[in-house]
Formats: structure tokens, C-alpha cells, sequence
């Protein structure tokens, strides 16, 4: 897509985050504020960031050209990598003048690690009493779990994404949807308490966990758990479901999807759009009830129509009928789907150690700005001589700090 206007400015453009987070659903959060134009420096110390390590989930192995982890790159994209050790006097001075000019700190560390490495919102709020101060957590900020870490698959489990397939046994979702929408509420929040302290004067402390943000996410199950007083979630049993909202696989191999039509309009239109005419009136199938209790049988004869034409055959016949089905796709498809990449949906990153890449644009388009992802993690350490300039220290003081084992 094109711009309105010539090298649009970012939205978040003068916006100072400090991170010091591990994993993605932290650090996730201020990616996607980088992407928006935010200005992030994340501290590691020691080893680093241990998903810098993380490589492998079952089969799939994410380990880039030189051993480094893509998953990493993810979640530390648009950022300055600033190596520093907070436990020394000379290390505290530097992270809280770091503090002191930030609009946000971002931590999802556990809630004891914080207030004993004195990166809770007490402790800082001291150092800037107008610091945005947004934490990531697993069950949330008080309760008997308020302390234990969490990952992904165990906010998920517990807050019944896990069911959500309509099976039996639990389904894990992979990988990473939970952490992915976890930093997105935490974005959220951050932005958020940025437009009450632009009101207001007030800078707060805000936190999200994965438990509270599955339970966001799956909102409409849970209403309908508590009012129905049954699980909401539909088997994946296609002969239970009308051909309407339904899926089949083509002469292709591919599949195809439909969803929620009105019945009573669409089944002659599907009738007529699949060489059926004949089932419109067909007692067996003459009103929702009695599709309804024949639906195995339905669901059988259809399965031998689709499979006469191609996905994309039956996508033409529909589309030209109104109706609402939808090619399905495998993630490696939507790459290099038109519809993706006239919308910047997908798009192409050039990134010194992966090459070539095709990367999620970002989701919003915004008429007098613009948004999107400029590169991928850093190295541990990247930036330190950088931002410890931008913090006003001669290259004297940050080679000795450098000797002293205080920066890298």
C-alpha cells in the first residue's frame, strides 16, 4: 500500500521504553510499540535473555542460519540491546538514569524477583513518579499463583484454550498464540495509561497475565459456559454441522470453509451453486430441522460434489453467488497470497543474518502515519556504547565500566 503522505512519521515516535524481559510474552509487548515507532532498549545481563536459547518446540527446530533463535528475533525486533549489570552500584546508577528518562519500564519477571532485584513500581516510581510501569505475569498480581512463572501452554490450560477444538483431550495451540495475545493486551495498557498520564498527569503501574488474557480472548465461551451452564465449544464433527458452515476438501486436495448464512436465503443459492437443485425440496432436507436430523447423510453427498471441482473453481463459483466460504489456508501459503500482500499484511524484510524474509506487516493501517516492523533482535549487547552515550557518558567512562565487568 501507499502512504498519504512522503516518509510518514511513526505514532510512538519519541517514546522511550526500557525493558527488562525474557521470552515473548514481555517482551512481545514492546516489539510491537517498536513497531509503532517507540524507541526500546533492552537490558540483558549474565547469559542473556534465555530465549535466545530456545530452539526446538517438538519437530520444529527455529535455530536461524548461525545457531541463533528466529523466535528471539521475534520478540526483540526494533530494539537496542544493552548489556548491563544491575546488581553493582555503578550498574544501578546507569539503569536508574536509564529510569529517569523513560516513559515505560516493562518487566515479567516474578512478582518476589522484582521487589528483590528493585524493579517493582515502588521502587522506581521513586526514580520517575511518572513512569508507566507495565508488567507481565502468569496468573496475576495477587491470589496464590501470584508468585509461580508461567509459560504459554500453562495460561492456555488454565484458562480453557485448550478446549477449545470441542475434543475430548486438550489441544495444545502452537506457537505461541497465548504470548502473542498476552503482549498485545499489554500494548494495550501500555498505551492506555500513556493517554491517562497525557490527561491527567499520572503515571501508574499496569499488569496483564496470560491467565487474564486467555480468558479476554475466549470471552464469548465464557459468558455462554456460565448462561448455558454447558460447554460451549462445538465437536469438530463435520456430520453435525449444517454444509453451510461447514468444510471439504476439493478436487485438489485443498479445502474450502463456510460459515454462519441465514438458511432460509442461502441453501437454495448453495443448492443451486453446487449442481443440486434437486435437494432444495428434497424432503430429507427441506428446513433446517430435517437437514438438521439427516446431516450425515447430507454432509456425504456433498462430499462427493467438491470433490468434482478445485478450491479455487468452487471460490469463483461462490464468490459470484454471494456466498461466504473462504479458501483454507496453511500458514505457508499466506506468504505469498495477493490478498495479504496488497494490504502490507505480509511483507519484505531484509535482515543481515536470515537473508530475505517474509514478515507480518503491521495489522492496522493508519492514513497520516505509519507503522511496521525495521529489524530483528540484537545482538546481546548491540547498543550499550550507543545508549550509554545517548546517557551522556564520555567513551573514558564506558571503556572502564567495561573493564570493571559493569557493561559489555
Amino acid at each position: 500500500m501507499q502512504d498519504h503522505q512522503p516518509n510518514p512519521p511513526r505514532p510512538l515516535e519519541g517514546l522511550r521504553i526500557v525493558e527488562y524481559g525474557v521470552f515473548h510474552a514481555g517482551p512481545g509487548a514492546t516489539a510491537i510499540l517498536g513497531d509503532l515507532g517507540a524507541d526500546v532498549v533492552k537490558i540483558e545481563e549474565a547469559g542473556g535473555d534465555p530465549e535466545r536459547f530456545w530452539k526446538r518446540v517438538g519437530r520444529v527446530d527455529f535455530s536461524g542460519p548461525n545457531g541463533e533463535s528466529i523466535m528471539f528475533n521475534i520478540s526483540n525486533r526494533n530494539k537496542k540491546g544493552v548489556w548491563l549489570d544491575i546488581q553493582t552500584e555503578k550498574g544501578r546508577a546507569i539503569f536508574h538514569r536509564l529510569i529517569q528518562g523513560a516513559d515505560v519500564f516493562l518487566t515479567n519477571l516474578r512478582k518476589s524477583t522484582k521487589v528483590k532485584m528493585g524493579l517493582d513500581y515502588a521502587a522506581l516510581v521513586k526514580i520517575n513518579p511518572r513512569i508507566i510501569h507495565a508488567n507481565v505475569s502468569g496468573y496475576g498480581p495477587e491470589g496464590p499463583m501470584a508468585d509461580l512463572g508461567a509459560f504459554d501452554s500453562l495460561g492456555s490450560a488454565r484458562s480453557g484454550m485448550t478446549y477449545l477444538t470441542g475434543l475430548p483431550e486438550p489441544q495444545l495451540l502452537h506457537i505461541g498464540v497465548l504470548d502473542q495475545m498476552t503482549a498485545i493486551a499489554a500494548s494495550h495498557a501500555i498505551i492506555t495509561a500513556l493517554y491517562v498520564r497525557e490527561h491527567r498527569g499520572v503515571g501508574q503501574e499496569v499488569h496483564i497475565s496470560l491467565y487474564s488474557a486467555g480468558l479476554w480472548l475466549t470471552q464469548i465461551n465464557l459468558v455462554l459456559a456460565n448462561l448455558l451452564k454447558v460447554d460451549p465449544n462445538v465437536r469438530p464433527v463435520r456430520s453435525e454441522h449444517s454444509p453451510l458452515r461447514n468444510r471439504f476438501i476439493c478436487q485438489d486436495g485443498k479445502w474450502i470453509i463456510g460459515t454462519n448464512h441465514p438458511e432460509d436465503k442461502y441453501w437454495p443459492i448453495f443448492c443451486e451453486a453446487t449442481g443440486r437443485p434437486d435437494l432444495i425440496n428434497d424432503p430429507r432436507f427441506v428446513d433446517d430441522k430435517a437437514r438438521a436430523a439427516n446431516s450425515a447423510e447430507l454432509i456425504t453427498i456433498f462430499d462427493e460434489i467438491f470433490l468434482t471441482k478445485t478450491r479455487d473453481e468452487w471460490m469463483a463459483i461462490f464468490l459470484a453467488r454471494g456466498l461466504m466460504f473462504c479458501s483454507v489456508q496453511h500458514i505457508s501459503e499466506v506468504a505469498d497470497d495477493p490478498q495479504a500482500l496488497i494490504n502490507d499484511y505480509v511483507v519484505d524484510l531484509e535482515d543481515p543474518r536470515f537473508g530475505p524474509i517474509k514478515f507480518p506487516g503491521y495489522p492496522v493501517h493508519f492514513s497520516a502515519c505509519r507503522a511496521g516492523t525495521q529489524r530483528l533482535g540484537p545482538e546481546i549487547g548491540e547498543h550499550t556504547d550507543l545508549v550509554m552515550r545517548e546517557l551522556g557518558y564520555t567513551d573514558e567512562e564506558i571503556e572502564s565500566m567495561r573493564q570493571e565487568g559493569v557493561i559489555k
